[in-house]
C-alpha cells in the first residue's frame, strides 16, 4: 500500500469538531429536500411535474415538522433533566 493510502486513512483516526449552533442546523433542509426528491423519484408510478412537486413538498414539510418536534420534545427533557 502507497504511503499516500496511509496518509488519508490517518486522517480518519481523530474526530472533526462540529460545532453546534442554531445557524448549522439549517443545513438539514437541503438534506431533506434531497430525501423528499429522491424518495418520491423512485416510489411514484407515474410522475407528471405537479403531483410530483406537490408530493415532494409534503413530504419534505412532514419531515422538517417531525425533526422539529423531536428536536423540541429532547430539548424540554434535558431542561427536565437538568433542572
Amino acid at each position: 500500500m502507497p504511503i499516500a493510502d496511509f496518509m488519508l486513512i490517518a486522517t480518519f483516526t481523530t474526530p472533526q469538531t462540529i460545532q453546534t449552533n442554531p445557524a448549522l442546523m439549517l443545513w438539514m433542509l437541503p438534506l431533506a429536500a434531497s430525501m423528499a426528491i429522491t424518495y418520491k423519484a423512485t416510489k411514484l408510478p407515474i410522475i407528471t411535474p405537479a403531483n410530483f412537486i406537490k408530493e415532494a413538498a409534503i413530504l419534505f414539510a412532514s419531515i422538517v415538522i417531525i425533526i422539529t418536534i423531536i428536536a423540541l420534545a429532547l430539548y424540554a427533557l434535558t431542561w427536565l433533566i437538568a433542572e
